[in-house]
């Protein structure tokens, strides 16, 4: 049984703390962009379990968040043995969508190392098709979102994707 929260503070949720392994560097010398994403969906997942709308849902409902859309920008290389967290923002939700914004912080120079911007919504495992959040899980929902809504959005929520030219 996941341990979940009903009261969240006017912040970011930060996640925990983790070490870049030897395993995650590709031939650059640093972090592979495909760990950045493995990292910051695992970062999700502890906020789902948060808001009972992980693994409990699944084992209890028969029902568990997809992914529908996302975005990252990479900032700042991590390199092995560097040390990051992720911090989440709820920027907008309903009955069963969540629209998050996840800060990955490279906490031993205190950058930005990449960030992330997705959409997720709750499925019926069964039917394969989405349902909405149990009652229980919609009010913790709110109640992050609440506590998320007077907070400033990051710079990068809602930038498109594209190549910037520079006016001659």
């Amino acid at each position: 049984m996941i341990k979940t929260r009903d009261n969240f503070e006017a912040a970011p949720i930060r996640t925990t703390t983790r070490t870049v392994p030897k395993e995650w560097i590709d031939y650059n010398g640093h972090m592979n962009v495909a760990y950045y994403t493995m990292a910051i969906d695992q970062a999700m997942d502890e906020v789902f379990d948060m808001l009972g709308l992980g693994q409990d849902l699944v084992a209890q409902h028969g029902m568990g968040p997809m992914a529908l859309q996302g975005q990252i920008h990479y900032l700042d290389e991590l390199l092995m043995d560097q040390t990051f967290a992720c911090d989440i923002q709820l920027l907008d939700a309903d009955y069963k969508r969540m629209h998050l914004f996840v800060t990955m912080l490279h906490l031993d120079n205190g950058t930005e190392a990449a960030t992330w911007e997705a959409i997720s919504m709750n499925v019926d495992l069964t039917a394969r098709r989405s349902t909405g959040y149990p009652t229980e899980c919609l009010a913790r929902v709110d109640s992050l979102l609440k506590a998320h809504s007077d907070l400033p959005r990051h710079r990068l929520a809602g930038a498109s994707l594209g190549l910037k030219r520079k006016k001659s």
